[in-house]
């Protein structure tokens, strides 16, 4: 296959984090090329170089005008799930607390009910429909987290949803175990026989059965405690697991500083993360997963502190938190808009944040999250003129062609695969 005429070639090249200065560098190419031979980018320039490599037999793409960036990776995402929690919304905007939302039947514990009572059957066609999705906005990798059924059975069935359908569809998904998201009903009375039970039997089943790549936990006020999830991350660690952790999105406790301690791979959420938790992330490589989409939906009036972060030294991937309850959407693209408006990030720290550092923040940065030789041909083409105008002009979906692995999974704007 041959793409040409780029408008606007947006490559990130790099196979390492994007840091401070380095974050605005997006590798801009004018009037660029791309050739991909069976799943692999072989070669990337400008010009009309591309002519050599012109057969007969060739697959052309005139992208004449057109944006083209490295496949967009969602870092974080809660994308297996059943049911929806539209109900909450009037109470939320009656200014309802989460603790009073979740006694009149809502939060974590109703979609709990209802994945529990799913069937693997029915969780994959919902997740495959939310894939589907993200696909069609430009998403070529997403990370898949457990969480929504807090016990040994349904949290692996989650799981074995993210392992069947990574096999299934064009999207590759990323695995982790998030048993550790809340304590379920049965366990309220008896927090440490609920951590007794994923430390001591679930994670290992998972690892013994190679269903998660991560495990995560929810260190917050209200939560898991810092001793709490320093215990069940420094289990997973020790089973050869790698670690990530959701951390100080409402409240500061010590949170991020935790994430560099264990020298976690990602530190997610933020909002509330302290000077010295952004300096034990920067000094530890930690990856900040920043998720505006889920600061505007919680109506919190603040979102993470991304430019002092920046400033820090801190890699920043950005993602969706797609969820039923603080973040239902699939669209990196609707990110792109909260990360400029909420977070004051720069559209090339933007592309950045969701390619090569998002690629980072889930281990896959040697094969996906830049446009150059050698690396999987994701490949996302925008109907866009250039890399600010996809983030100046919001609220649609801009892709035209999304490629997955050298083939061409959407065709202006609809799956085709």
């Amino acid at each position: 296959m041959i793409i040409k005429n780029i408008g606007c070639l947006v490559t990130c090249a790099g196979a390492y984090p994007k840091k401070k200065d380095d974050l605005k560098d997006a590798g801009i190419i004018e009037n660029g090329y791309i050739i991909i031979q069976d799943k692999t980018i072989v070669d990337v320039g400008s010009g009309e170089r591309y002519k050599k490599y012109l057969k007969d037999d060739e697959q052309v793409i005139d992208a004449q005008g057109k944006t083209i960036t490295p496949g967009l990776i969602d870092s974080h995402t809660h994308v297996v799930y059943a049911g929806s929690r539209e109900f909450e919304l009037p109470l939320k905007l009656k200014n309802m607390q989460y603790i009073d939302i979740l006694n009149a039947g809502g939060g974590i514990l109703s979609t709990v009910s209802n994945t529990r009572k799913a069937s693997m059957e029915e969780l994959e066609q919902g997740t495959k429909e939310r894939l589907d999705l993200m696909l069609a906005h430009g998403t070529t990798t997403v990370e898949s987290k457990s969480g929504y059924a807090l016990d040994f059975e349904n949290e692996i069935k989650m799981l074995k949803v993210n392992s069947d359908l990574n096999k299934k569809h064009p999207m590759d998904i990323v695995s982790t175990y998030l048993g550790a998201h809340a304590v379920p009903n049965e366990f309220k009375k008896n927090r440490e026989g609920y951590i007794k039970l994923i430390i001591e039997k679930v994670i290992p089943y998972v690892k013994e059965h190679n269903l998660a790549d991560f495990v995560d936990c929810f260190c917050e006020k209200g939560v898991f405690t810092i001793e709490e999830s320093r215990k069940i991350l420094k289990t997973a660690q020790a089973l050869g697991l790698k670690a990530k952790i959701h951390v100080d999105e409402i409240e500061s406790i010590g949170g991020a500083e935790l994430s560099g301690e264990i020298k976690a791979v990602s530190a997610e959420h933020l909002v509330a993360a302290s000077d010295e938790g952004i300096k034990a992330m920067a000094e530890n490589n930690v990856v900040a997963v920043l998720l505006p989409t889920t600061s505007f939906y919680l109506m919190l009036n603040k979102f993470a502190r991304a430019r002092k972060m920046i400033e820090e030294g801190v890699a920043v991937a950005l993602a969706t938190d797609c969820n039923p309850g603080t973040s239902p959407t699939e669209s990196l693209q609707s990110t792109m808009t909260f990360a400029c408006f909420g977070l004051k990030m720069m559209p090339e720290e933007i592309i950045n944040a969701m390619t090569i550092n998002a690629a980072c923040a889930v281990g896959r940065e040697k094969e996906i999250g830049s446009i150059e030789k050698g690396k999987k041909a994701d490949i996302a083409i925008f109907d866009a003129k250039n890399l600010n105008y996809l983030m100046y002009h919001f609220g649609v979906n801009a892709i035209d062609t999304v490629i997955k692995n050298g083939a061409i999974v959407v065709r202006e704007g609809k799956t085709v695969y």
